[in-house]
């Protein structure tokens, strides 16, 4: 401090210097993150990856190769009509712009679509300034919200905010465009109404534009308070229809045209910028976009019209040009080499099919291309979460088994996890299965987790639909099939299905109406305190509404953070898999500051207490961090297995780990009444008591892992 103070620099200073300038002593503590990023790389090396792989696949060796950019152009985009002139101005431009618009999703749906939702901020900010100004005219870019905001802290290891603010920063012209699930925002649960508000108001402030807002069942209440919490904020509302069915087809009675007709005529009554077709399926088969595109468009000329899909069937191109022939303004599109399958249509194939015509979107094939070859190769660096591994091109069985395209490789990859890799094909008609079972609902997050969750444990456990149905009052549900049919997402268009709800709850309690509608308010500003006590006082308001959404997600985001300092700077495969012994890479942890290392070697011996030494050159210095070998110093361990046949040895039904513990030994427990919690991987499932009795054994502990038919305890039924 003393040689950075001007007038110590200047020499004008006398003896009462460090009296007068009691800053000289305001220091700040080391962050410490060269050797918190060491500690990271040793652990990879010396335990394996600290994020799960979905395969066994590794990432490759490459650099993707950016396309240059002219640092001097000017930026434009229709982002200015959005910060100088607001929503309505926007809704009216894009209304009366000539030639259709896109919408990429390259940056969110795409990667959550065909890599498990895994790419990284690292990767998306190399191309962003290319995308900025050869892709100035898109209508948007989506690149937040869904699953990406739970992924990055959960698996990425990186700050949701801060991505939205980095690429901010580089893409001032393009407006940004987010999915907003209603009143459940980015979560997979309902919250408590100040909590969407607040939420859509930080978004706003750090960078979002346009808010795509749905509720997971067409449920008008929940989209009503998603609708007014984005204008309330300031940005562009695009209410949207979940597409599912088939409106071509006479013989599918319950979402018919006027179903959606209708659902349009009260979202313009609720003041939307924009209406959107979220077919997030790839359900819409052209014939189908025709005459839903060209029904609200006869009802509403002058609201402009979005359309979403996915290319899993490979009929997306053919549903996007009719969609666009019949009036949309917009529709969904992703750079070639992350399109098709799971994900979107082909932006090439749209913007040379419309080339010369009326309908010309305006964009350089050449861009397109030059786009493309950098994402060929980025994705490469994904191989672990790969969705070809399984699915090596579209498939037409979507129209049977309607599993969303952003759903499909994360449901692929939770069911590798859970051991039932090589049953995919039995979960997707499992799938199709536990639809039914739930009343044939709106497939789309959260209700399509529910379904998902369902059909794994239908597998899991060997149970056919007729099963489910006479087995109900016995079975322990994952406990997003019990909250749905409580009611907590909302009520299903038809209703709940029926006696199948009543055997699932077993007396449980049910939500009346918008489930928000009753819960009280959260204490923000007690929330923060309660961080900054935790976490110390880096702790931001967006931190406060990361914990408000994913309270134990974000709890281990910034331990994980504290810990290994910001991991999110390492190059992809230096972060999934570490790097070679003898290797040399580079780490840019701020403007400025480039951290130069080498990994040297690893101790073939374990200390005493069971840590291996690791050898590293950081900027020229040997260094060395002590690794706990977890392998190596884990004891063997084999717990027992429940005891089949008999009802009071109540065994695990998946593979997880115990959150929370809720009975003991010696408690009474009534037939149905929750005893343990387990999860594994997004998915939660309370298990019940079997019978009435007194629980004699238990033979697990909180933070457990567990294999499926682990016993848990052991009730002795009452006779």
């Amino acid at each position: 401090h003393v040689l950075e103070n001007q007038k110590f620099l200047t020499g004008t200073l006398d003896t009462y210097f460090i009296d007068e300038h009691p800053e000289l002593f305001q220091f700040v503590p080391s962050q410490n993150r060269a050797q918190k990023l060491l500690n990271y790389v040793g652990d990879v090396l010396v335990n394996g990856p600290l994020t799960p792989l979905g395969t066994d696949l590794k990432p490759a060796d490459v650099e993707p190769k950016v396309p240059p950019v002219d640092s001097g152009r000017q930026l434009s985009g229709f982002r200015e009509i959005i910060t100088e002139q607001g929503p309505e101005a926007f809704a009216k431009a894009v209304r009366n712009h000539k030639g259709l618009l896109l919408m990429d999703t390259t940056f969110r749906d795409a990667h959550q679509s065909l890599l498990a939702t895994r790419v990284r901020t690292h990767d998306l900010l190399k191309v962003s300034p290319y995308v900025a100004q050869n892709f100035s005219s898109l209508y948007s870019l989506e690149n937040w919200g869904g699953a990406t905001f739970d992924v990055a802290m959960r698996f990425l290891h990186e700050c949701p905010w801060e991505r939205l603010e980095e690429m901010r920063r580089v893409m001032p012209n393009i407006p940004f465009q987010m999915l907003l699930r209603g009143a459940n925002a980015v979560g997979y649960t309902s919250y408590p109404d100040n909590v969407v508000y607040k939420f859509c108001e930080l978004a706003v402030q750090t960078g979002m534009d346009i808010f795509r807002v749905f509720d997971s069942l067409n449920y008008l209440p929940n989209m009503m308070l998603g609708i007014d919490a984005v204008g309330k904020a300031g940005g562009v509302v695009e209410a949207a229809i979940s597409y599912s069915g088939d409106i071509s087809d006479p013989s599918r009675t319950k979402y018919t045209l006027p179903y959606y007709l209708d659902l349009a005529d009260e979202l313009v009554k609720a003041g939307t910028h924009v209406l959107c077709i979220k077919d997030m399926a790839g359900l819409l088969k052209p014939r189908a976009a025709t005459m839903l595109i060209d029904g609200i468009r006869q009802r509403h000329p002058d609201v402009p019209i979005h359309v979403h899909t996915h290319d899993t069937s490979g009929a997306g191109v053919a549903s996007m040009l009719a969609a666009a022939q019949a009036g949309a303004d917009v529709v969904d599109v992703a750079v070639d080499s992350m399109s098709g399958m799971t994900s979107q249509p082909s932006m090439g194939a749209v913007v040379a099919s419309l080339q010369g015509s009326e309908l010309d979107t305006g964009i350089s094939l050449e861009s397109v291309s030059d786009y493309s070859a950098y994402w060929e190769q980025a994705r490469t660096l994904y191989a672990p979460f790969e969705c070809c591994v399984t699915m090596k091109s579209g498939n037409a069985d979507v129209y049977l088994n309607e599993i969303p395209g952003g759903q499909y490789t994360n449901l692929q990859f939770q069911a590798y996890s859970l051991g039932l890799g090589n049953q995919f094909e039995d979960v997707k008609k499992a799938y199709r299965e536990a639809n039914q079972l739930l009343g044939d609902i709106i497939k789309v997050t959260p209700s399509s987790k529910t379904v998902g969750d369902l059909a794994q444990f239908m597998v899991q456990n060997k149970l056919s639909g007729q099963d489910v149905l006479d087995r109900a009052e016995e079975l322990s549900f994952p406990k997003s099939v019990v909250e749905f049919m409580q009611g907590y997402l909302g009520i299903p268009y038809g209703g709940f299905p029926e006696p199948f709800r009543t055997r699932v709850l077993k007396g449980m309690p049910k939500v009346e109406g918008r489930p928000g509608a009753s819960m009280p308010s959260m204490d923000l500003d007690k929330l923060k305190e309660d961080l900054i006590e935790a976490h110390g006082n880096q702790i931001r308001d967006v931190d406060v509404m990361s914990a408000a959404m994913y309270p134990s997600v974000c709890k281990e985001y910034l331990e994980f953070r504290s810990k290994y300092g910001p991991v999110d700077k390492f190059a992809t495969r230096i972060f999934l898999t570490g790097p070679k012994v003898g290797e040399e890479f580079e780490v840019t942890i701020e403007k400025g500051k480039t951290l130069h290392i080498k990994t040297l070697a690893m101790a073939e011996d374990l200390t005493k207490t069971g840590d291996r030494e690791v050898f590293f050159e950081l900027n020229g210095q040997l260094r060395s961090v002590f690794i706990r070998d977890n392998t190596a110093a884990k004891e063997l361990h084999i717990h027992p297995k429940a005891e089949k046949g008999v009802k009071g040895s109540v065994g695990a039904p998946m593979p997880g780990t115990v959150i929370d513990l809720r009975v003991k030994a010696g408690d009474k427990v009534e037939k149905g009444q929750p005893l343990v919690v387990l999860s594994a991987m997004k998915m939660e499932m309370v298990v019940q008591s079997p019978c009435t009795g007194t629980v004699k054994t238990v033979d697990i502990a909180k933070d457990m892992k567990l294999e499926g038919d682990d016993l848990l305890l052991t009730i002795e039924e009452s006779k």
